[in-house]
């Protein structure tokens, strides 16, 4: 996903203004509900809008909620469109999303033209054209403010100058010396001066005069309106979290995979600066959700984490959020890599110990990336090991036509399986994070590959189904308490029918994510939990059955819809009796859930009986 994020930001920056069985054999005393943490919030139900409908210049948009989907969340581009903006929203919300998340801006340390101070491109001479309108009374913004700094102490010079483009505006929370640092206004420009010592410390005395010394300017363009805000009072409007992307770490030059240590003081000093502001003007708004860690980080088990750049550097920005936002979360959203044929993957333990180094870098929600979508993961059950993989699999590097064995350390469940333990092991030892999952809502092709639309700047990937959509969510289901998904734009709102157009037509399908063998009262039986199963009609099988058994769980079975610990809102159990004596043991059962009207589930779910 981190080639997508990179190609999409390019895009961006043209034009856009941007603001994510091995089961335990199923058993119910090694179940998530019996092995969870009683310090792990439950899972909460949706919020409740501010209004049924809401009319402004765009037209009127409703905020009920006709069609929850199992996929809660996504990851939001807006527009400089503000009406497709609330549009978007307003279609997350009709599927039943109640969190966005928003892609960031990157740190980005710039060299300038040391005759005119304008600030030039990342890999060229020239001058940058955006940091160029910076103008203070006829000299570039980094001339006026070296000039400023040496009207307090000739000693003062500038030794980096960094910019960061946004499309927010901030309040005067973000200036730490207001002497010194200003927002500037050039026609319908908008720019912010900060200066921070070189050391990092960002200096609360501002004392730029007592003796000369080396100082960081942080020149930031920003939007023509506040973006956050318009955000939040969407999300206010629709009941609706709002993550925002802290500042990206600049990457190091000899591996574009890593955040760069060496710029740490800076991230921090701007990520302590817009925290600020937030704190000052968002903090106790109930629609900021929390910060979005935007860096990709892929999960694996490292011999020594505290010399990984890339923790070293979220352990010092996440400090910051956690002194300046208490109470609201860092979401961050690694990825996995499962192919046996590519160098530096991981084994599901493997992860399992990268994602307890990763919760202890101060995140309090971790989503990882299923990997489907990139093909780096493969969805398929224990006993499909010896299947061949998927055909749309197959174009992967280091998958081609293979079996899921041959081709994968693991497959989607196993990786969910064992963070879920590294969750529970962090809560004993007093860490408390969230598992959520992040499915991927694209397939490895591209659109000419696959014949399907472009996604709007999504050239390298077509989107997926809503089949696929759901036995994502199965394979993660059992062990995450919520799912969200790499994104709304552009792979939901593309084609006719778009994604999250077959979602609302199609979104009371069931999707079972779980089988335990479980009594009720004196009597055996069979637990399934997923969505959407009141009603539902359960059919048992496995090999050497000649003939599927077929139960209506409305006439012999129970529902119940109380939420679950630990797993998302939404999920019901549906009870359904079982002789098991009358099942083979050490046989895999495959359990198939339809609803009233005859729609089968997109995937079964498997439950290993073990006598």
């Amino acid at each position: 996903m981190r080639w997508i994020t990179l190609l999409l930001g390019m895009a961006i920056l043209t034009g856009v203004a941007s603001v994510v069985i091995v089961m335990r054999h199923d058993q119910p005393g090694s179940s998530p509900i019996a092995g969870a943490s009683a310090t792990t919030p439950a899972p909460s139900g949706p919020g409740t809008p501010s209004a049924s409908a809401f009319t402004d210049p765009c037209g009127t948009f409703d905020t009920t909620t006709p069609a929850p989907y199992a996929v809660t969340g996504y990851w939001l581009v807006p527009t400089a469109d503000r009406c497709t903006w609330r549009r978007q929203l307003q279609e997350i919300h009709k599927v039943g999303g109640d969190t966005v998340v928003r892609l960031g801006f990157g740190l980005s340390p710039r060299r300038v033209n040391s005759q005119t101070g304008q600030v030039l491109e990342k890999d060229s001479d020239k001058p940058d054209a955006r940091y160029s309108a910076c103008t203070e009374n006829g000299l570039s913004c980094m001339k006026a403010a070296q000039k400023d700094l040496q009207a307090a102490n000739p000693g003062n010079r500038i030794s980096w100058t960094y910019v960061y483009r946004t499309d927010e505006q901030f309040g005067p929370q973000i200036f730490r010396c207001p002497t010194m640092e200003r927002k500037i206004v050039v026609g319908s420009a908008v720019f912010y001066r900060l200066i921070a010592p070189e050391d990092g410390s960002d200096d609360a005395t501002c004392d730029f005069s007592s003796k000369g010394r080396n100082y960081h300017l942080i020149l930031i363009s920003a939007g023509a309106e506040d973006s956050l805000t318009e955000l939040l009072d969407l999300g206010d409007r629709f009941a609706i979290k709002v993550f925002p992307a802290l500042p990206l770490a600049p990457r190091d030059p000899a591996n574009t995979t890593r955040a760069d240590p060496r710029h740490i003081g800076t991230l921090t000093t701007l990520t302590r600066r817009i925290l600020q502001d937030y704190g000052a003007r968002f903090a106790d708004r109930e629609s900021l959700g929390g910060v979005y860690q935007p860096f990709e980080l892929q999960l694996r088990d490292w011999p020594d984490p505290s010399k990984v750049q890339t923790l070293q550097v979220y352990a010092e920005q996440h400090r910051i959020v956690e002194q300046e936002l208490p109470g609201k979360p860092i979401l961050v959203s690694p990825y996995i890599d499962a192919r046996r044929k590519v160098k530096f993957t991981a084994t599901p333990k493997q992860v399992a110990q990268g994602f307890k180094a990763l919760a202890k870098t101060g995140v309090e929600i971790i989503a990882p990336q299923d990997g489907r979508g990139t093909g780096k993961v493969g969805l398929f059950w224990p006993h499909w090991k010896n299947k061949s993989v998927d055909d749309r699999l197959k174009i992967v590097n280091g998958v081609g036509d293979a079996t899921y064995a041959s081709a994968y350390y693991g497959g989607t469940r196993d990786y969910y399986r064992e963070m879920a333990q590294a969750r529970d092991e962090l809560a004993s030892e007093g860490v408390q994070v969230q598992l959520w999952a992040n499915v991927e809502a694209f397939e490895p092709s591209t659109p000419t590959e696959s014949n399907t639309p472009q996604c709007g700047t999504q050239a390298t990937r077509s989107r997926t189904d809503k089949p696929r959509l759901d036995t994502q969510v199965t394979l993660a289901g059992p062990y995450v308490s919520k799912v969200i998904s790499y994104m709304w734009s552009d792979f939901f709102t593309c084609g006719s029918p778009s994604l999250s157009g077959e979602i609302a037509k199609d979104w009371d399908r069931p999707i079972a994510v779980q089988a335990v063998k479980q009594a009720r009262d004196i009597q055996e039986g069979l637990e399934i939990r997923g969505y959407h199963l009141n009603s539902a009609k359960v059919t048992l099988s496995w090999t050497g059955l000649d003939t599927p058994r077929v139960v209506d769980s409305a006439t012999v079975g129970w529902h119940d819809t109380t939420p679950i610990e630990n797993l998302p809102y939404g999920v019901e159990r549906t009870w359904i009796p079982v002789d098991w004596a009358t099942v083979p043991s050490d046989v895999w059962v495959r359990v198939e859930v339809s609803s009233l009207d005859g729609r089968k589930a997109a995937e079964p779910v498997y439950y290993k009986n073990t006598g």
